[in-house]
């Protein structure tokens, strides 16, 4: 690791550790939504971690930017899952934005005078990206778009979002578009707030757009579905780590717990059974953070990295739910009140196996390169 992602990971889990993990489960229960803690997260440059800074961002590596996660995860995986979406969003703009949308999208974003949201998931469309029906028609100078977005992150809080629209259906993803859509915008409207497992702190929305216009396209038609798949292999990384994170969280919980807790004249630790349990626990939490530090490595060499990415994204996010699992078992019945943190780190930790590709799209993923040597 480098001596930038070693510092950033020591700053980052002070914060997290004095910021997040105290106020965690009140976000969780009253689905508050962070905005002094993600204020104090952006003025440590976090919200563009991996954006050159002559675009407003901290110019650091991808490295650096998946640390931030596992240490934000290990305060709250709701805030991580905020902050993560601000940087695709970052990355998206920085890689496809003209110098207008960059000026008055990525610095504000970069700057925490901005949320943006990443608008790719339909109802009916979720791992396969090219089969989304959202329309968007060119009138003008404008694009008219009329869709349903599902599941959308800050879909409510956010300032603007990131959609994607096809532009020419006969053309399948080749037809696909990105634009900029400010959420103020006629036309944007959320549907519904989705009651979820966990991450309750963080917002999931459906967004509706009815005759919804913008003019401000991303890249130029047509490049949307490479624009939605260019961050991919990050996004996956960051998952990883998000996973690692909240798994660690737990691991520190239930080795705390079994310090404490006396059973048949002995603490829990002292029993082989919970030792050995404690052990497997740890191993996985390293395991993960190797894994997703190795595929970072990969992508700031410039080398292709989407098997180690999905590898490190599979093996993590089931991983951290059976070390979560686990936490809640050594915790006995307390395990499964809320007045202790492990059932809420179940709860937030079981949807990174399922956003940013699916358990089973990793695996399809992992058996192509495999296949293809």
């Amino acid at each position: 690791m480098s001596a930038p992602a070693e510092e950033i990971r020591q700053a980052v889990r002070r914060f997290a550790k004095e910021q997040l993990a105290p106020n965690a489960a009140k976000w969780d229960r009253e689905s508050t939504f962070p905005r002094e803690a993600l204020a104090g997260l952006a003025a440590m440059g976090l919200y563009a971690v991996a954006v050159p800074e002559e675009l407003g961002g901290a110019g650091l590596d991808f490295t650096s930017l998946a640390v931030a996660c596992e240490e934000i995860s290990a305060g709250d995986c709701a805030t991580a899952t905020i902050v993560s979406v601000n940087n695709l969003v970052a990355g998206i703009l920085a890689g496809y934005g003209n110098a207008f949308q960059q000026q008055t999208f990525l610095k504000p974003l970069a700057q925490g005078k901005k949320i943006g949201a990443f608008a790719l998931t339909e109802p009916h469309v979720g791992s396969d990206a090219a089969a989304i029906s959202t329309r968007a028609e060119r009138q003008g100078n404008q694009y008219v778009l009329n869709g349903t977005k599902q599941f959308i992150t800050s879909g409510k809080n956010a300032d603007f979002a990131v959609v994607f629209a096809v532009t020419d259906k006969n053309q399948k993803k080749r037809g696909i578009s990105a634009f900029i859509v400010p959420t103020s915008t006629p036309g944007y409207k959320v549907a519904r707030i989705e009651e979820k497992t966990g991450q309750h702190a963080s917002d999931t929305a459906q967004i509706v757009l009815e005759n919804c216009k913008t003019e401000h396209l991303l890249g130029t038609e047509g490049q949307g579905y490479r624009i939605a798949l260019a961050n991919l292999e990050s996004g996956r990384i960051n998952v990883a780590a998000q996973a690692t994170g909240v798994a660690r969280a737990a691991f520190e919980a239930a080795l705390s717990y079994s310090r404490e807790r006396k059973s048949m004249g002995k603490t829990l630790i002292e029993h082989q059974a919970v030792n050995f349990r404690l052990a497997d626990m740890a191993t996985g939490v390293e395991a993960g953070r190797q894994m997703y530090l190795h595929a970072a490595a990969l992508r700031d060499a410039g080398k292709p990295c989407i098997k180690e990415a999905s590898m490190a994204k599979l093996f993590a996010s089931e991983m951290a739910e059976k070390v979560c699992s686990d936490a809640m078992q050594i915790h006995g019945g307390y395990g499964y009140v809320a007045d202790f943190p492990v059932e809420r780190l179940w709860r937030d930790v079981r949807v990174t196996q399922i956003y940013e590709g699916a358990s089973d799209i990793q695996r399809l993923v992992i058996g192509r390169v495999l296949e293809d040597g």
